[in-house]
């Protein structure tokens, strides 16, 4: 008798709450974050905050009050859907423009973290009563996005690349931009000589002592020139 193959936890599991699934299904279904899904070390799933409201329309939104353009999603509608997926380990973050500037360190923080519910409004935004209900909130930049489905893949993106055996090499995480507040040397592959320019000498020297600290130069030079604020922090 054949025994079951044995079924491994995810290392790091997402529930995206929106009012827009398919925006947010279609990009999970290719690259890396397919692949991280197919071997089982990451899991997201998509809801949809329709299925929360109530009556035959399933309106999720009104007016706001005090008047003014636009809708605001319903906190109770919204709070039913963040229910619905909380669990004790919870982590439940809204994408909102006030929140905490996403970066590599937070993308860290979050993939080591069990559970990950991220929450997308739309329209004006949600009922500013659904504070309450989050644990905190996260800013792509500062700049306001038409809802917060695109933030959440970002997020899930840079996190689920973490979650160790989802990239193929190891390695290729923690050599990349902002891993060590350094943006990543350059790199090359064939043709050797394009358009005049060729790929540096040192790099087809196979010396791999002389390698690592031309990588490393470059690095820090690449970083003064492009983004001298990460050195000044």
């Amino acid at each position: 008798m054949k025994s079951e193959p044995e079924v491994s936890t995810p290392q790091l599991e997402v529930d995206i709450l929106t009012i827009h699934p398919e925006l947010v299904r279609s990009p999970l279904e290719h690259s890396i974050l397919k692949r991280g899904r197919d071997a089982g070390l990451i899991r997201v799933d998509v809801h949809d905050i329709r299925e929360h409201a109530p009556g035959r329309h399933k309106q999720v939104d009104d007016g706001p009050y005090g008047g003014g353009p636009g809708m605001v999603m319903k906190v109770n509608v919204v709070r039913a859907a963040i229910d619905a997926v909380r669990r004790p380990d919870s982590r439940v973050l809204l994408m909102n423009p006030g929140g905490r500037p996403f970066s590599q360190p937070i993308a860290e923080e979050l993939s080591a973290l069990p559970h990950l519910v991220l929450l997308c409004g739309h329209y004006e935004g949600i009922d500013a009563r659904i504070w309450r209900y989050v644990d905190g909130a996260i800013s792509l930049g500062d700049y306001v996005l038409t809802g917060g489905e695109l933030a959440a893949l970002v997020i899930v993106d840079a996190a689920a690349r973490l979650v160790p055996g989802v990239l193929g090499n190891p390695s290729s995480a923690r050599e990349e931009s902002f891993s060590s507040r350094r943006l990543e040397h350059p790199q090359y592959t064939r043709p050797r000589e394009y358009d005049g320019v060729e790929v540096p000498e040192v790099l087809v020297s196979g010396n791999h002592a002389l390698i690592d600290a031309w990588r490393a130069e470059q690095s820090l030079e690449r970083t003064r020139k492009l983004r001298p604020d990460l050195l000044e922090e």
